[in-house]
């Protein structure tokens, strides 16, 4: 062995020490840099782990987000359907109203015209007597001019007033 330890130039010493000089760095590491490496793995693992969570509630929330989404436009358009509906009885019910107002004053109108023609045709019946018993005086008067006869005349005028 001491050819080997020879051989390869190991001293115990220096192994000893190096093993103290390892021990050392090995605990200034662990209070250094492994203990706030850990704490800081630590705290990102948690806030990975609360960030997951919050997808997750976040999921939760866009999904009964998205179901009252759904819901109020099935409502809205149900109301819509409503409105619609309503408002197209609402055009019938105007559209009858219409109708009716148009036929009574096509009614009034035509009795309107009723009346207008009746009495134009009173009116001309009136002026064809007033011609008529002007026409039967006048020719009265011829033939009394013809014929002096006081029995005629008493005829003829009698006549004339029945016919007026």
């Amino acid at each position: 062995m001491d050819s080997f330890i020879e051989t390869f130039h190991i001293d115990w010493k220096i192994i000893i020490a190096q093993a103290i000089n390892f021990v050392v760095v090995l605990f200034i590491l662990q209070y250094l840099a492994l203990k706030p490496l850990k704490k800081l793995m630590k705290e990102r693992s948690e806030r990975i782990e609360g960030g997951l969570n919050d997808a997750v509630k976040n999921a939760e929330i866009l999904k009964s987000t998205k179901a009252e989404y759904d819901e109020v436009i099935a409502k809205a358009r149900q109301e819509a359907h409503t409105i619609f509906q309503d408002g197209k009885k609402e055009a019938e019910e105007k559209k009858k109203e219409m109708l009716a107002s148009a036929s009574l004053e096509v009614e009034n109108m035509i009795v309107n015209g009723k009346k207008v023609l009746e009495s134009e045709k009173n009116k001309m019946i009136e002026e064809a007597k007033t011609e008529i018993v002007s026409l039967v005086v006048k020719a009265t008067e011829k033939l009394l001019e013809t014929h002096k006869d006081e029995s005629f005349d008493k005829k003829a005028l009698e006549e004339i007033k029945k016919i007026s």
